[in-house]
């Protein structure tokens, strides 16, 4: 089929070992498993209604009368469409949902007449896999014994069926094909695609329920195995079973500390969120399932930043998922560098993902993070298990100081687009070496813990010394920019101070001195990594500026920077949270709240946490879910609580 997929999406569900993306029609777009950031394996699974002589109406589309409702069952991850024709007077309320602990998908489909004659009609299911991201050469075969279609290609298997017989079935056809729904009973091609029917009659007032199962295995009998499996109940019982156990993972949680009925429901939704985004196998943290795979419109996202982690599993600990965060930060010792480095990102399992360059703030973050794990639950066995990567992280970081400046030497900075001695990552590294400070000493290496200390200290120094500009009141960006040669002569030409420094080879570096735009990162200088006191003159200056110069005229919210082009230069949910972090820091209630109801009113329709708010609309305009978000929003809950 190879349908164009959208960047956003209106629902995750899953388990911690699938993970799949739909639309608010039911329409599933992308399947993960059995890791939850690659591979990738659905092209399009579609569903709808034949009657008899007449092409397929695909009802997982808002067109040919059908209307579509979406949300989430109360505290859980299932999900529920319910689609309606009232000019047919057909409803259909359907299910989905991954089962906890195992590797099944279940769609189920209930089909209510609310007519008052009996409607008949065949139900049918095209499925196009693109097993392992790869459409090419796989092959789908029907499997007569378990009534069920089976993509498969290497070591991903994948079948397709229900708990109710098939009347016909095809394996390989492709979407311009089964529009008549005629399937001629081939059973194996070597093609991503297949489809079955089910002849349905649905009397006035009666619901009839179709369940279709995906399950995923290594290869065919472990596949049919998880099929028969699903078999054993009926659909309603695994939603019964898998709304009880959401239900319970919320219930351990610790609640909500605002008793709010709006933010309690979207803290309870970013609990539930945290765990599909940790891979249960791997302890590993995405920051948002994919959805720009051909890296048409950014670098992509199924990937894990160890400085989102660090703002996520401060919240996971707030929340009381502290099983999470251990899980991760022992993840973190298979991704750390021979040289003690912990790079841009990394896959599930370790590996370096595509990159373009050293963000020192990284590694800081997770030794921060790692520190403030430790402080929750004064685990000296966490603390033993780290030390070793705590020490060679700490030993890197100090091989990066400069010590002209006492800042840490220039890298990329969080944004991932300039190269710079950044304000925010020099904070970040004076954290992290506090963080490596407190194991240190906790080691018996406390020569190495003065050490790591004072040389916190002297970031702090520099920070307060190189990185303020007096003229705008706020703190520069950072310090010895690179930038274009046309850039560096127009700006020396007009006064900027800038050098040129000679490379090998002959080439030359063009580098302002300072880089003056505003932007809140700034703000992380103070909260959360407490290199300046958020009380200072200096803090309040800069957050006045921030809130000044950033704040989105009409639809509100703070965007990142100042000159700030990405998808259009939008606010950010996460941004317009860290000001309200801020405001809570210094007691400013009444401000910290107003950013915080910000975020509450630009929820999905299903309650989930942008990336971006469209600037002239004030709708969402990228990424659904953003992981970073909900935990910028748990922190900024608890420091309401605190605050009041």
């Amino acid at each position: 089929m190879n349908e164009k997929k959208p960047y956003l999406v209106d629902a995750v569900i899953g388990n911690s070992r699938m993970l799949a993306t739909l639309g608010r029609t039911g329409k599933m777009y992308r399947l993960w498993w059995p890791n939850i950031d690659t591979p990738q394996h659905v092209d399009a699974m579609r569903v709808g209604l034949q009657q008899e002589g007449s092409p397929i109406e695909w009802f997982d589309e808002a067109s040919n009368g059908w209307s579509h409702e979406i949300h989430y069952a109360e505290r859980s991850n299932v999900l529920h469409v319910n689609a309606a024709n009232e000019a047919a007077g057909l409803t259909v309320d359907s299910r989905h949902f991954a089962v906890p602990g195992k590797d099944l998908l279940v769609r189920e489909y209930a089909f209510s007449n609310k007519g008052e004659e009996s409607k008949s009609f065949n139900f049918v299911l095209h499925s196009s896999f693109m097993i392992s991201e790869n459409g090419l050469y796989n092959t789908t075969m029907f499997n007569a014994d378990a009534d069920s279609l089976i993509h498969f290609r290497h070591q991903y298997y994948f079948a397709v069926s229900s708990a109710i017989v098939c009347t016909k079935f095809q394996s390989g056809i492709s979407w311009e094909d089964v529009q008549q729904g005629e399937l001629d009973g081939s059973v194996i091609d070597m093609k991503p695609t297949g489809a079955m029917s089910w002849q349905l009659t649905v009397a006035p007032g009666e619901t009839v329920v179709v369940p279709i199962y995906v399950a995923a295995a290594g290869n065919e009998q472990d596949v049919v195995a998880v099929l028969e499996d699903a078999r054993t109940k009926t659909s309603a019982q695994w939603a019964d079973e898998t709304n009880a156990y959401w239900h319970n993972y919320v219930a351990q949680a610790v609640a909500c500390p605002v008793d709010d009925a709006e933010i309690v429901k979207l803290y309870e939704r970013s609990v539930l969120m945290f765990k599909l985004m940790s891979d249960e196998k791997t302890g590993t943290i995405i920051a948002a399932p994919e959805f720009d795979e051909t890296y048409s419109r950014c670098g992509g996202y199924s990937y894990c930043w160890g400085r989102d982690a660090a703002f996520i599993t401060t919240a996971l600990d707030k929340v009381g998922l502290k099983d999470l965060t251990d899980a991760f930060y022992d993840w973190t010792l298979s991704a750390q560098s021979p040289d003690g480095s912990w790079q841009q990102r990394h896959y599930h399992d370790g590996q370096l993902a595509p990159s373009w360059g050293l963000q020192i703030d990284e590694g800081a973050s997770i030794l921060w993070g790692m520190w403030q794990h430790y402080l929750v639950n004064e685990d000296r066995s966490f603390a033993s298990r780290v030390w070793p990567a705590v020490l060679k992280g700490a030993q890197f970081l100090e091989s990066f100081i400069d010590p002209a400046t006492g800042l840490p030497k220039p890298s990329i900075d969080l944004w991932e687009e300039r190269e710079a001695s950044h304000t925010y990552s020099s904070a970040a590294v004076y954290g992290g070496l506090k963080a490596a400070s407190g194991f240190a000493e906790l080691a018996g290496e406390y020569e190495l813990s003065e050490q790591w200390s004072e040389l916190a200290d002297g970031i702090q120094a520099g920070i307060e010394t190189y990185c303020f500009n007096e003229e705008l009141q706020s703190f520069y960006r950072g310090i010895d920019l690179k930038v274009s040669a046309d850039h560096y002569n127009q700006a020396t030409q007009a006064g900027k101070e800038g050098y040129v420094v000679d490379l090998d080879k002959g080439y030359k570096k063009y580098v302002m001195k300072h880089d003056p735009i505003v932007d809140i990162s700034l703000l992380g200088i103070s909260v959360p990594f407490n290199a300046v006191a958020a009380e200072s003159e200096r803090m309040r200056t800069t957050a006045d500026a921030v809130e000044r110069l950033l704040t989105t005229p009409g639809v509100g919210g703070i965007k990142r920077y100042e000159d700030d082009i990405y998808v259009g230069g939008n606010p950010w949910i996460l941004t317009t949270l860290w000001l309200s972090h801020y405001r809570f820091a210094t007691g400013d209630v009444e401000e910290g709240r107003k950013h915080i109801q910000w975020a509450l009113d630009h929820r999905t329709e299903t309650g989930l946490l942008p990336e971006q708010i469209d600037k002239n609309t004030g709708e969402t305009a990228w990424v659904v879910p953003l992981t970073w978000s909900h935990a910028m929003f748990i922190l900024a809950v608890f420091m309401l609580a605190e605050a009041k």
